[in-house]
């Protein structure tokens, strides 16, 4: 193997926090979307050589807490930045031996399928932030079109892949509003989903009362 890719991070040890049981989260370089509160913001900064890792070396460094894995039910979670702008490189890791683990992928999904197909036969659970399935909301927060997300969303429905899904609607000051989640929720529910976990970003923001649109 000689394909590398931009890694942000590997952080091991975490318990119930990107997935079931004890996980290592690695997250990418490179997103995108350009959120306004941007959880990593350092996904979108210069990258140096440095970084860029074969699959090998993250294999090794996660291969260590195996036994943690096996013992909580846990496993890896890749996530950024967007995983799923290298879904070669993360096949490439996961074929070197973790198919006894959970393995789960934190996403946008703003990417196209085929990068989320070639993936599903090795992952147990996809972690989606839409942010609001509202076209304008989305653009307004993301600087980013959904057209692609929403695209994705029916095709994994469409293909039974919901089950192990869970949907991510965050209220977020200043663009989008409860009532605005539950319309979001409700075209997903449509669609075939039911896990959600909606909650509220938490920022400094001082919201005027006006949308950000």
């Amino acid at each position: 193997m000689n394909r590398l890719a931009p890694i942000m991070g590997i952080d091991r040890l975490r318990f119930s926090t990107d997935g079931n049981g004890i996980t290592s989260l690695v997250t990418f370089y490179g997103c995108p979307l350009k959120c306004h509160f941007c959880l990593n913001p350092q996904c979108h900064r210069f990258v140096s050589d440095s970084t860029y890792l074969p699959p090998e070396d993250v294999f090794n460094r996660v291969a260590i807490d195996e036994l943690y894995y096996l013992a909580s039910g846990g496993g890896i979670t890749f996530g950024g930045g967007e995983p799923l702008l290298y879904s070669d490189f993360i096949i490439d890791v996961l074929t070197l031996g973790a198919d006894k683990w959970n393995i789960t992928i934190e996403t946008s999904l703003n990417v196209p399928f085929k990068q989320i197909g070639i993936l599903l036969p090795y992952i147990n659970k996809m972690i989606v932030d839409i942010k609001d399935l509202n076209p304008q909301i989305y653009e307004s927060y993301t600087q980013t079109r959904n057209a692609t997300v929403l695209q994705n969303l029916k095709l994994l429905a469409n293909n039974g892949d919901v089950n192990n899904m869970v949907i991510r609607i965050p209220l977020i000051e200043g663009y989008n509003t409860n009532q605005d989640i539950e319309n979001s929720k409700n075209l997903l529910v449509h669609l075939g989903y039911s896990n959600f976990d909606i909650f509220e970003y938490k920022t400094n923001y001082r919201y005027d009362g006006k949308r950000k649109m």
